[in-house]
């Protein structure tokens, strides 16, 4: 079964004062570090801006959407996120779940 992990982030005050030169060189270290999670069965399925004018729309200004092989792989990859010190430097918030159908959805929708 899938797992998934759905990131919103906007870039914070710590960040946008950061000398360009300094910005450059912590994304380097965070692409360094994703080379290798495909080869751990992790995909990404869209890294981009957010689209702001869409019906209740996230004050984000942008979105991560992941898939995961399992809950330990998701675990892994969020620790290199806290450990990156990524969450210093943008307003942060992760949602995760596994993969779902429409009619189970729907059964936990009416039992909540």
């Amino acid at each position: 079964m899938a797992h998934y992990l759905v990131e919103l982030y906007t870039p914070n005050a710590r960040w946008q004062a950061l000398p360009a030169a300094q910005r450059q060189a912590f994304l380097e270290g965070i692409q360094q570090a994703l080379g290798g999670l495909s080869a751990q069965g992790i995909e990404v399925l869209a890294l981009a801006e957010a689209e702001p004018g869409i019906d209740q729309a996230s004050a984000h200004r942008f979105v991560g959407i992941w898939r995961f092989p399992s809950p330990a792989a998701r675990a892994a990859l969020l620790a290199g996120i806290q450990a990156s010190g990524w969450y210093g430097y943008f307003d942060h918030v992760n949602a995760a779940c596994a993969a779902g159908g429409f009619a189970g959805h729907l059964a936990a929708l009416a039992a909540a």
